[in-house]
């Protein structure tokens, strides 16, 4: 059985050094210490606000770890050019809005449908591959086949939320797998995040087809208790 990959997000490392405007902890050093503990990949949101990463996190990170940094950006000209100046290997193109807490949801890939194309396009020029950000749904994996994408990330919140309030998730889990089977038919490569926990992730990862875990919110948090290396390995264990 193929390996299931394990991106590490470690935005809200500097969401808690932004909340003093120190220059600890250090989101390089998370990034390291995710690559000696087995990360496939880094992953990093540059928001328009930048709440958390910063423009030098992206530039240092990029320059100081050997495995891929994933780079999530919204589709605006000012992270387009970002991202083609740093040139990461990996790029998620992810929905933003200003007050939102989280990412709330999927890409709407109808909204500026040409403009992703031309971005889309000028990434995988420079060989960078890209990923979106979108729902289980099967009309959102056909456009981002037509949009020539890479890979999509399906966006796991909800069934995250229901899994952690103890709901009933049959009809979310066969929506989830349905999208999977299809991507992978057409020849998308699946990736799956937002919301992830330990019970999640194992969850998620009994079904065939998703090949890259990215994790963040829940992986630093518990980190605070149990250290990064060894959450990081709990979620390697896991996606076994």
């Amino acid at each position: 059985m193929e390996k299931i990959r394990l991106g590490v997000n470690i935005d809200h490392v500097a969401t808690v050094r932004n909340a003093r405007g120190e220059n600890y902890p250090s989101p390089l050093r998370a990034a390291k210490i995710a690559e000696a503990s087995g990360a496939d990949s880094v992953t990093i949101h540059l928001r328009e606000d930048r709440r958390h990463i910063k423009d030098n996190d992206l530039k240092i990170i990029k320059r100081k770890i050997k495995i891929p940094l994933n780079l999530e950006i919204a589709a605006t000209n000012e992270m387009v050019n970002i991202a083609l100046k740093r040139k990461p290997p990996f790029i998620c193109i992810v929905p933003e809005k200003r007050r939102e807490i989280t990412t709330e949801g999927g890409l709407n890939l109808n909204y500026k449908r040409n403009y992703l194309k031309k971005i889309i396009g000028k990434f995988k020029s420079k060989k960078i591959r890209v990923s979106l950000f979108i729902e289980p749904s099967i009309k959102d994996i056909k456009l981002s086949k037509f949009l020539k994408a890479d890979c999509i990330e399906i966006h796991t919140g909800k069934i995250c939320r229901l899994i952690n309030l103890g709901k009933n998730t049959k009809k979310e889990l066969l929506k989830i797998k349905k999208a999977v089977n299809f991507a992978n038919e057409i020849g998308l490569e699946v990736h799956a995040g937002h919301g992830l926990n330990y019970k999640s992730a194992k969850i998620l990862s009994s079904l065939r087809g998703i090949k890259e875990f990215n994790i963040g919110h829940f992986l630093i948090g518990e980190s605070i208790f149990i250290g990064l290396s060894k959450c990081i390995n709990n979620f390697k264990k896991i996606l076994k």
